[in-house]
């Protein structure tokens, strides 16, 4: 059977489109131009004290057989306040309450500084021997997380002088965890950070890289700090939602106009967030 072939293009009405590209030399397809991302600077907040969520543990209180006491390390710009409640409920601006009344809150002040030890005083420990495992193990969504750490910050008065005020006045942040059983000794895991800054409440979200990008007594020939991109430049572009900070945002702002996708999981971008860092000696 004879096959009907297409007719013929007329080449000359697209002498004027150099745009267009040519498949099989015969039929013309113009390129799609990549989803815009939005690329924007972002509003910068204040944690005046930190506490490193990675150096959260459970000690032996030596003078309490049974009991363990909660430490960690912190940064403080200020001096404050730490407390250390179990089985907490978080409540209307930022207000913890525990559930347990045989475990009240206990509170502890620091002075200014950095890299700073915490740890629970002897004798306000937990002993896990008089709660049920359901209570000690919990997951998923809870409504009291079986450990909370407050860490709120004191900022100087309008008199020069440190003093108590509202705990809405305060900026605080407070680390929520849950304990863990492993090779039959109680461990705990963060499970969700919160910063509470000036009546707002903003749950904090970790960025993978960063600390290899900001630390300046890293090796300024480590490829750990550099754009994945151009190879050169210093990272200090994230992307979100999957916030991995791997890009410069010379090339971040190329990349946005060819892809739409992370180069390092593959995920679609939504935003790309620039962070830029003052290593000066006195900011």
């Amino acid at each position: 059977m004879p096959v009907q072939t297409p007719a013929p293009y007329d080449h000359r009405n697209l002498v004027d489109q150099p745009a267009a590209l040519w498949v099989g030399g015969r039929y013309p397809m113009m390129p799609q131009p990549a989803p815009y991302v939005e690329h924007q600077m972002t509003v910068t907040i204040r944690n005046d004290v930190n506490l490193k969520k990675e150096s959260l543990r459970l000690e032996p209180d030596e003078e309490n057989p049974g009991s363990y006491l909660v430490t960690f390390t912190f940064d403080a710009t200020v001096a404050g306040s730490i407390t250390i409640i179990f089985f907490a409920k978080e409540g209307k601006d930022c207000v913890l309450t525990p559930s347990k009344a045989d475990l009240p809150p206990v509170t502890v002040n620091f002075p200014q500084g950095l890299g700073q030890k915490f740890r629970q005083p002897s004798g306000t420990g937990i002993d896990f021997t008089l709660f049920e495992g359901k209570e000690l193990l919990q997951k998923g969504e809870m409504d009291a997380y079986p450990l909370a750490v407050k860490a709120e910050a004191s900022p100087a008065n309008h008199n020069g002088t440190e003093g108590n005020q509202m705990s809405g006045a305060m900026n605080s942040q407070v680390t929520q965890a849950v304990f863990e059983k492993e090779k039959g000794e109680y461990q705990v895991r963060v499970m969700k950070q919160i910063l509470w800054v000036s009546g707002m409440r903003y749950e904090l979200q970790e960025i993978y890289g960063i600390g290899n990008s900001v630390e300046g007594d890293v090796d300024a020939n480590d490829p750990s700090k550099e754009c994945v991109i151009c190879l050169s430049e210093p990272r200090d572009t994230t992307i979100l939602p999957c916030r991995h900070m791997c890009m410069c945002n010379g090339c971040a702002k190329v990349l946005r106009l060819q892809t739409n996708r992370c180069p390092i999981c593959r995920q679609p971008v939504d935003r790309l967030l620039e962070i830029k860092v003052n290593n000066a000696p006195n900011e």
